[in-house]
């Protein structure tokens, strides 16, 4: 049945611009839709996606962080995409709190509300309160929801490995690779002890932070599929207009904002993965609630360094610098285009600059992800989250503060976080004194062998010019079929000769051993070509894995 429903898929947007602006299709068009992608058909794509359920609604959500990888107007219509569904009764609410906490609804809660906050299709949340008077809300995970998915996942990982095996799509953009991420992301947002442990680490985040706040959850009441967190009183920053911002001081929350986004990516090393300004609430005592941690994507410390030079680059104007951090950041792949990838970045950042206090950092980097992908250059996916990340970041600044200037707050706290980032820390100063007593202690007599070893004319050096292996076998194998080709060769004549030697038992005319020659011959010559086919289709498909690995050859 998913079979069917994911051919049905495919076939309807096989051909489509999803895949002509990918670079996953054969088919283009000469009009604008070709370069931007096809509204319409982007909107349908979702909408096909929500009919497929939960863990298609969250594919699609992932996808719409790829800019690398789709077109413009499928990122957008998968941002939009919302798993709103149908509440399950009320019932089904009570046996999964009361089996996953070890309790009746009536001990654990001294008022519970039947009727839903909001339902989606991994969940629905209820308002409720403890036996003590405290106000929380309460997040149940729909009956039977890991089960479809843990099955959508095995036919998403079937259909994904075949793909990489067997299409240029495949290898090109690694879809299994890309799956294996979406699983973890998803897996975490099933789990809601995980979450809640993001929102005891984003608390501690905030702390410095007055103005921001992220409800706390009760570990008491949480389980895998139960998670019991603080109610927040506000609205959705998206549904504060005009009037009513001007009753509060929007500046300090903005700034606080901007800058908790940047210390949360690029020092602390999470990125929230599914954030929208739907997720800002604006509280009653004019503060800002984050809420909703359930997709978070840890962020390597290379790559924070990496992504903290690029956003110091953007901001100084200096095209040729954030190619070259780009380039170091991503993955090249076998059409990569180094000159015209600097030259549109360039331009790029320079186009940035220009629009001085208009600049929006989200866009920037949303941009080059789109400039990555179209050169050939698959930048990390966590990079396209901290650029979507971002993006929400500038909606929401812009919605509470249009007066606010990001390009001044970004130099300002990308430079902190840069001094910031080169203090010793007690525990890495520890470990480099370990690493010099080491190398103190080393030195002399390392440095007493090698002259040793000069002085005896015993020194060598090795230089890994070739695969000495990899061509030692291909030697061989080559050694091996010139040499029974010429046995079958030689058998072939002499069966000749023979041939024409009188007498004897015959076969078809010919002698019975020339005729077993013959056989012996053609079968030999039948099987040395199928071992050669073999071989050679085996060979070449585990050099296309290796090259779409490590396209240029890198160790």
């Amino acid at each position: 049945m998913r079979y069917r429903d994911l051919a049905r898929l495919v076939w309807r947007h096989g051909r489509s611009d999803l895949w002509a602006d990918s670079g996953l299709g054969d088919f283009t068009f000469g009009d604008e839709d070709a370069v931007h992608g096809d509204r319409d058909k982007a909107e349908q794509l979702a909408t096909d996606l929500e009919r497929l359920g939960p863990t298609f609604v969250k594919l699609g959500q992932l996808l719409s962080t790829r800019y690398d990888l789709l077109p413009a107007a499928y990122t957008t219509a998968l941002a939009r995409l919302q798993d709103e569904v149908e509440p399950f009764d009320f019932a089904l609410v009570r046996e999964i709190v009361e089996s996953e906490l070890g309790g009746e609804l009536r001990h654990l809660y001294a008022d519970f509300d039947p009727e839903p906050l909001a339902a989606a299709s991994l969940g629905q949340v209820h308002r409720a309160t403890l036996r003590n008077g405290r106000e929380v809300v309460v997040k149940v995970q729909r009956p039977g929801v890991r089960e479809v998915v843990r099955s959508d996942m095995e036919v998403l990982g079937k259909l994904a490995a075949t793909a990489d095996k067997r299409t240029e799509a495949g290898r090109r953009y690694g879809l299994e690779k890309l799956l294996a991420q979406f699983s973890r992301s998803l897996a975490g947002e099933l789990d809601y002890r995980r979450e809640a442990r993001n929102l005891v680490k984003f608390r501690e985040m905030v702390a410095e932070h007055d103005l921001l706040l992220v409800p706390e959850p009760v570990p008491t009441h949480t389980s895998g599929r139960v998670l019991t967190m603080d109610r927040v009183h506000g609205r959705k920053v998206t549904d504060v207009g005009r009037l009513g911002l001007l009753d509060v001081d929007t500046r300090p929350i903005v700034e606080q904002l901007f800058t908790f986004y940047l210390t949360m990516m690029l020092r602390d090393g999470v990125v929230h993965a599914d954030p929208h300004p739907g997720n800002l609430l604006l509280t009653d005592d004019g503060r800002l609630a984050l809420i909703d941690f359930g997709m978070v994507v840890s962020v390597s410390s290379r790559l924070q360094e990496q992504v903290l030079k690029l956003l110091l680059a953007i901001s100084d104007g200096d095209g040729e610098e954030s190619a070259r951090v780009l380039a170091g950041m991503g993955h090249p792949l076998p059409d990569y285009d180094a000159a015209a990838f600097r030259d549109d970045v360039t331009h790029l950042v320079s186009e940035a600059i220009n629009a001085g206090t208009d600049l929006q950092v989200g866009t920037v980097l949303v941009e080059l992800s789109r400039v990555s992908g179209a050169h050939g250059l698959r930048p990390p996916a966590e990079m396209s989250m901290i650029g979507k990340a971002l993006l929400n970041l500038d909606e929401a600044t812009l919605h509470l503060d249009p007066d606010f200037q990001p390009a001044d707050a970004l130099r300002d706290n990308v430079g902190r976080m840069m001094s910031g980032g080169l203090q010793v820390s007690p525990g890495g100063l520890l470990a480099a004194a370990v690493e010099a007593k080491e190398f103190a202690a080393m030195m002399p007599k390392r440095a007493n062998r090698i002259m040793e070893n000069l002085a005896e004319g015993e020194f060598h050096l090795q230089v890994h010019a070739i695969d000495e292996a990899r061509l030692h076998t291909v030697l061989q194998r080559v050694a091996n079929r010139i040499t029974l080709g010429m046995v079958i060769a030689a058998t072939i004549l002499g069966a000749a000769l023979l041939a024409r030697v009188p007498g004897g038992t015959q076969v078809l005319g010919l002698p019975v051993v020339a005729f077993s020659f013959f056989v012996f011959a053609v079968g030999a010559g039948v099987a040395l070509t199928a071992w050669i086919v073999v071989t050679d289709r085996k060979v070449a498909a585990t050099e296309r894995e290796r090259t779409s690995r490590n396209p240029l050859g890198r160790d």
